[in-house]
């Protein structure tokens, strides 16, 4: 590797940065560990040029071969209590804070309010952009604002939670102001005395099986040892956790898939739809432990898509479109694959 500017690395390996464990090389990567950077990058006509990728922990990424242009990778980190009073507690966390370094910090605290999210591999600036969630709760419940700076000059906005626009699995950061941020920094608000979610998916169940206390430290075991149950670690075989969103569908369908599946898992949502689960139907459709080429849909959960050794981002595209026809042809659901693709 050799350096064009201060800090700034050409031909980089992107392999041990995406959990897909997909080849993948950046023309240029920065690390970004300081805002401030970003203003000197627009004052650097060749780097303010370039286009602009946003990378994260490579958790919900699938990567092409290459990468031209400009990785600004987010490594700002720091933890900070802003305020608290008798209930709640404000917490701002630098974007390159490790989610799950994140939530078990706080936590240890004595802070609810982040434990079903134990566990999701990223960094704390992805979170709000893929608004993630599991297990009934979402990151949108707990964000109060956070921080961004513009790629093409570095000045600063607030984001409200209004302005973040969340969605299930969704943000105005994927939609219309997709590639303009970097986000710098999230505040959430934690509570002192924290209403549990534990009716969604195994965590009752795990709670007493494990013999776990109904706190938030509780909760975020029992999710951590489901998870570990069920999803490969990355860390041993490659993969970007739950490939699939969850379909979210009108009652009448819903009603319709019932009457011709009984066993098909749903959820009411707020507004009248439900969300069926989506590794429930991609297992009907005969896809869970199955391959195409080097890759597969892992047998333990059909959501998740593994890489066995040797993929490329072709072979996930294949694979991707294999899983969503067969769903379609056997329910007539469309899936969306919920990591970015680049």
């Amino acid at each position: 590797m050799t350096i064009s500017s201060p800090g700034v690395r050409t031909d980089v390996d992107l392999s041990p940065f995406n959990t897909l464990r997909l080849p993948a090389r950046a023309s240029r990567l920065l690390t970004i560990a300081d805002p401030a950077q970003l203003a000197g990058i627009a004052g650097d006509a060749p780097l303010a040029a370039m286009p602009k990728h946003v990378l994260g922990g490579g958790s919900n990424l699938v990567l092409p071969d290459v990468v031209d242009g400009l990785v600004l990778q987010v490594g700002i980190k720091g933890r900070r209590v802003l305020a608290e009073d008798g209930d709640a507690v404000y917490v701002a966390a630098g974007a390159g804070e490790v989610w799950h370094d994140f939530v078990m910090w706080t936590l240890a605290q004595g802070w609810g309010g982040l434990e079903n999210l134990a566990l999701i591999p990223g960094t704390v600036g992805a979170a709000p952009v893929q608004n993630i969630g599991a297990y009934g709760v979402e990151v949108k419940d707990s964000l109060v604002e956070l921080t961004a700076y513009r790629l093409d000059d570095g000045s600063a906005r607030v984001f409200t939670h209004a302005d973040c626009r969340f969605a299930y699995r969704d943000s105005v950061f994927k939609q219309e102001e997709a590639g303009r941020w970097l986000i710098g920094e999230v505040v959430f608000k934690l509570s002192k005395a924290a209403a549990l979610h534990t009716g969604y998916g195994d965590i009752e169940a795990e709670l007493a099986g494990a013999g776990l206390p109904r706190t938030p430290a509780g909760v975020a075991q029992a999710v951590i040892n489901v998870r570990q149950r069920k999803l490969p670690d990355p860390a041993v075989i490659g993969n970007a956790g739950s490939f699939f969103k969850n379909p979210v569908v009108p009652a009448v369908l819903r009603d319709a898939l019932v009457a011709a599946h009984p066993k098909l898992v749903s959820y009411p949502m707020p507004d009248g739809c439900y969300k069926l689960a989506a590794g429930w139907l991609i297992e009907q459709a005969g896809w869970k432990g199955r391959c195409l080429g080097p890759v597969g849909m892992y047998e333990k959960q059909a959501l998740v898509l593994v890489n066995h050794g040797g993929a490329q981002r072709a072979d996930v595209a294949a694979l991707t479109a294999a899983v969503q026809s067969g769903v379609r042809a056997c329910f007539g659901v469309l899936i969306e694959s919920e990591p970015v693709w680049w």
